[in-house]
């Protein structure tokens, strides 16, 4: 399964009032497993960033002057979304900027919707946590995901910490780590393989003597009593 984690930075909040993409950033799951695959790309949006949006991305229209167009890079972006999963943050959101940017080439692109699946994992946050904040901050609070570097928000930056927050949200444990504190340091925030040494001691194996099986079938005795029901006594375990 082919998924893009998806985020985009914009010019303000309505395409209806002419806002346009400044920024998209993607990341590559295959089979819940980031891939290292991105695209990046800023986009000049041929009008004004609003100060209220540049106060949110730092994005500024001095920075974006020279940067391409959207139909310049459309297709690229097109090619390397298609046929994918879509795993977007409020994704009425982002969907509705793409598709407007979309109507605007009038080249026959049709609805982002018609190329993508689409996750949008604030709905799933909103139905698993309901009446707790679930933006992207809250969630990285809440499932441990390192966001110390998002200052401002950031297309790109923005996708990986999403797709580490998706997967633990989801169920998988990919995005965890084993890497010390300083391990992190050295390398700069970027995990890489730890490969154990093949000479290493055997790890113990140490059984259970007989009082600590008898207080453990005493404990399971008296789960069945309290309860009317213990598995592990029932089948013997």
């Amino acid at each position: 399964m082919r998924q893009i984690v998806l985020d985009t930075e914009t010019t303000g909040i309505d395409p209806n009032q002419g806002h346009r993409i400044i920024e998209i950033g993607c990341v590559e799951l295959i089979n819940r497993k980031l891939t290292g695959r991105h695209y990046h790309q800023y986009i000049n949006p041929d009008r004004e960033v609003e100060q209220g949006a540049i106060d949110v991305h730092g994005i500024t229209n001095e920075f974006l002057a020279d940067k391409p167009l959207f139909r310049a890079v459309a297709d690229d972006f097109l090619a390397f979304v298609d046929g994918a999963e879509l795993v977007i943050h409020n994704a009425p959101f982002d969907v509705g900027f793409i598709n407007h940017e979309f109507r605007m080439l009038a080249d026959g692109k049709r609805n982002i919707e018609t190329y993508c699946g689409i996750v949008d994992t604030l709905a799933l946050a909103r139905a698993k946590h309901p009446g707790q904040k679930n933006n992207l901050d809250a969630l990285c609070k809440r499932y441990g995901v390192d966001n110390s570097q998002r200052d401002l928000h950031g297309a790109l930056l923005d996708a990986e910490i999403l797709a580490d927050v998706y997967l633990l949200m989801t169920g998988g444990q990919e995005a965890l780590s084993f890497a010390s504190a300083s391990e992190k340091k050295d390398t700069g925030g970027k995990q890489g393989i730890r490969r154990l040494n093949a000479n290493r001691a055997a790890l113990p194996v140490v059984q259970a003597d007989a009082a600590e099986l008898a207080a453990h079938q005493q404990k399971l005795e008296k789960l069945q009593k309290v309860s009317g029901a213990c598995l592990w006594l029932q089948t013997g375990e």
